[in-house]
Formats: C-alpha cells, sequence, structure tokens
C-alpha cells in the first residue's frame, strides 16, 4: 500500500509491506538505486546507511512494547533525497500514522515550518518517532512505580511475574535501539555531505533527541535492577520466617509427641496408663510440657 503526501516541493511516500510492482513504480519515478529497491521488499536483519549519488538509504528498528503487533521490533526504511523522502515499513507504526496526520493537515492549512529539502521532513519525523518512545518510557517508569508501592504493600510474590514482564519489555528497548547511536552517527556523515554544513546542527539535534531515550532506558533498567533485588530480598526474608516459624513449630511438639508415643507403648508397667483420668493426664502433662518448650522459645527468641 503506497499513501502519498505533498507539501510545495516536497513529497513524501509512505510505502507498507510494499509489493514487486509498488516497489518498481517508485524506483522509476524517484530514480531508486536497483540494489536499494530490492531491501525494500522484505525486512533487513540490522540497521545500516548507505549513501547515494542521489538519496541516503537508511534503516532503522524501533521497539513496540505498548501494542498488539505480532513483533517486538519494527523496520523503518528511508530513502531520504533532496525533494523526497520514502519510508517504507512491513507493519502500522503509530508514531508515523500520527505524524501523517498532522503532516496533511499543516499542508492543507500551509502552516508547516518544513524547510526547504527533505532532510528536514526526516528530522521532524524522527523527532516524533524517538518522542514516541520516550513516553512509551514513561509508562514503563510508572508501572515500576506502581510495582515498588505493591511491594511495600506485602505483595511481593505477584510482583515476581511483573518484574519479568517489564524486564522483557525493557529487553526488547535495548535490542531494537543498541545500533541507533553508531547509525546515526554515519547518517550526520553522510548528510553533511548530501545536504551541507547548514544540516549538522539537526543531525546532531537527532541524535540528542535519541540520547535521551537511551539514557531514559539506562535509568529505568537500574530501578527495575533495585526494585528486583529489593523484591528479591523481602521474598526471602518471608520465606525464612516462615521456614523458621515451621521449624520451631515441629520442635516444639517433639517433646509432647515424644511423651505421647511414650505413654502409647503397648507395655504392662506403663505408668498412669489404667488408671482413673488417665486419657486427662496425659494430655495435660503434653501440654504442660508443650507450653514449657514454648516458654522456652520465646525467651530464647526462636520465634
Amino acid at each position: 500500500m503506497i499513501s502519498r503526501y505533498k507539501y510545495h516541493t516536497l513529497t513524501w511516500i509512505d510505502m507498507e509491506s510494499p509489493t514487486n510492482e509498488e516497489v518498481r513504480e517508485i524506483m522509476e519515478e524517484f530514480d531508486i538505486h536497483p540494489i536499494a529497491a530490492d531491501e525494500l521488499l522484505g525486512p533487513s536483519l540490522r540497521p545500516k546507511v548507505d549513501h547515494y549519488a542521489n538519496f541516503i538509504y537508511l534503516i532503522l528498528h524501533f521497539p513496540a512494547i505498548r501494542h498488539s503487533h505480532q513483533t517486538k521490533s519494527q523496520e523503518v526504511d528511508f530513502i531520504i533525497g533532496k525533494k523526497f523522502l520514502i519510508t517504507v515499513r512491513y507493519e502500522l507504526l503509530d508514531p508515523l500514522h500520527k505524524f501523517s496526520k498532522v503532516f496533511e493537515v499543516n499542508s492543507i492549512l500551509d502552516k508547516s515550518d518544513i524547510g526547504d529539502h527533505a532532510g528536514y521532513l526526516f528530522f521532524y519525523m524522527i523527532r516524533k518517532i524517538y518522542a514516541s518512545l520516550g513516553h512509551e518510557l514513561s509508562i514503563i517508569g510508572d508501572t515500576l512505580k506502581s510495582v515498588e508501592d505493591r511491594i511495600f504493600h506485602g505483595e511481593e510474590r505477584e510482583m515476581v511475574a511483573e518484574l519479568s514482564v517489564i524486564h522483557r519489555d525493557l529487553l526488547e528497548f535495548h535490542r531494537a535501539l543498541r545500533m541507533h547511536r553508531g547509525v546515526l552517527q554515519s547518517l550526520s556523515v553522510a548528510s553533511e555531505e548530501f545536504f551541507g554544513k547548514e544540516f549538522v546542527h539537526y543531525t546532531e539535534n537527532i541524535i540528542g533527541e535519541f540520547l535521551k531515550v537511551e539514557e531514559m532506558l539506562q535509568d529505568q533498567k537500574e530501578v527495575l535492577n533495585d526494585l528486583r533485588a529489593t523484591n528479591d530480598s523481602l521474598l526471602t526474608t518471608k520465606t525464612n520466617e516462615i521456614m523458621k516459624l515451621l521449624t520451631a513449630t515441629t520442635f516444639l511438639m517433639l517433646p509432647a509427641n515424644l511423651i505421647g508415643a511414650l505413654f502409647g507403648m503397648n507395655t504392662h508397667d506403663t505408668p498412669i496408663i489404667g488408671r482413673d483420668y488417665d486419657f486427662w493426664i496425659v494430655a495435660g502433662i503434653m501440654f504442660a510440657v508443650a507450653f514449657t518448650t514454648f516458654i522456652f522459645f520465646k525467651f530464647k527468641k526462636w520465634i
């Protein structure tokens, strides 16, 4: 599917899971090199930057955590020319969808401050994507705060699974973004050659936006690790207390059980057995021994 947006002399082509015919059409219209066009037909494993004579070809992967997409990493291919920008994706990317709505309205109302080449269009687009990632990390931060409150309200066991889910989300963020720094630095060099030195400020701004996301990600990972350590410590302490109580209870009943076993032996000379109220006498002795043992344990602070 091809969506086309236009503003003055700039053209943005947004393609979702393009077919061979659609790629061929765009290749002929914008003079896209066949090697780059061939890569648009399917997802790529690694992000990269290629500098061609009439465009810059950029591949980036973005995490998709809070959505119902089938994959956890979404690829977007950018072909940045002087007067055109082509984006190729293989599923819905929410920030791009929202950007298209804003771009369309601004184009109609003629209120957009986009510059005179497509590099500026890419700049506003990539900033929108990184801002969306920062928002998702803020949501994870709010979830961590909620988890922290629940941990200290006695829900340590329930929070084990919740912390594991958050860890998975942050891991997907890290996997998707781990190569962005190097790729954006390469893009900065290629953009300076392609658009001129005046565009360096914008590429540095893009790197700055990424570094904000990266710093937020690192902060969330540190908070997560601290919460997991705290939760594990509280769980261990609670488990130890339970084991201590069970062990103390077992030893508390051991002397009484021993007395019961002695009086339960099938012998002729067992004392008390056979006398009036023998059951209550034996039960009283067992209770007295158990109570004495309990007082001793409390004195020793074992329970």
